[in-house]
């Protein structure tokens, strides 16, 4: 596993998310150290999607501050800002249930992530002019890169719902690197998959950190995987943070066992 370098791309104080009468998340501060594959586990309801939504802009938190550092010597503030903002700065997810245009080609799927990064606008698209169609010839020639890297370039041309299952989750996650992020969130990769599949989401996970420079969150119910992969593991419980440690030592942390991991 890759070790830290040059401080947090992401870091959170005091992250609080009240729904009415409800405190989703309490005071929580955590980082992501540039370069790290970093695990957000909890029990259901902890508050892990909750999170992901506050950093990627779904939700506006009640309370705190999230810091996100593309590149050393610069921080900019989330908390205002909106989806597709963040994700243009460098923030992109998957989600846990497979969120793809099903009835577009894979090649389509992974083209429609390029069009964050468009400079061509509206009057571009319509007039079709020569910077537009070489940014459009540019933008499927990274597209189909892109996916003969992560091993889908066979399956360029084909619908995306006829894709098995485990193809699919590639798929999103592909589409989520097309936006060029310096972060990468996945939440749930393993969800749906079999044992072969979950071994080779492991190499995957590692493969994409060195690949393409990023750092990467993850939120993950499968605990081989994420003490496998992971460089530090932040555990929720009920809307707090609870432990933050290297692996090895959350697996031994009593907290953590108590509340996540079971009491054997």
């Amino acid at each position: 596993m890759s070790g830290a370098a040059n401080g947090p791309v992401l870091s959170t104080a005091g992250i609080t998310m009240i729904f009415g009468g409800l405190t989703a998340l309490s005071d929580v501060n955590f980082e992501v150290d540039r370069g790290s594959i970093t695990a957000l586990i909890g029990p259901n309801g902890a508050g892990k999607t909750t999170l992901f939504n506050c950093l990627t802009g779904i939700y506006r938190p009640s309370r705190g501050t999230m810091t996100f550092s593309p590149e050393e010597g610069r921080e900019i503030q989330l908390r205002k800002l909106a989806p597709d903002r963040i994700t243009y700065l460098g923030i992109a997810r998957t989600f846990q249930n497979i969120r793809l245009f099903n009835n577009l080609t894979v090649l389509e799927n992974v083209l429609i992530a390029c069009h964050s990064r468009m400079k061509a606008g509206i009057l571009g698209a319509l007039l079709r002019d020569r910077r537009t169609v070489q940014e459009e010839r540019s933008m499927a020639e990274f597209s189909y890169r892109l996916l003969d890297r992560y091993g889908l370039g066979p399956s360029a041309n084909h619908v995306a719902k006829n894709l098995p299952y485990g193809a699919q989750r590639r798929l999103e996650i592909v589409r989520a690197l097309a936006t060029r992020p310096s972060l990468l969130l996945l939440d749930e990769p393993a969800a749906g998959l079999n044992i072969a599949e979950t071994r080779e989401l492991d190499d995957l996970i590692r493969y994409i950190r060195d690949q393409e420079k990023l750092s990467i969150l993850l939120i993950e119910h499968d605990m081989s995987l994420v003490m496998s992969v992971s460089d530090r593991v932040h555990v929720l419980d009920y809307g707090v943070l609870i432990a933050s440690a290297p692996p090895e030592e959350i697996r031994r942390d009593p907290k953590v066992i108590k509340a996540y991991l079971g009491e054997d």
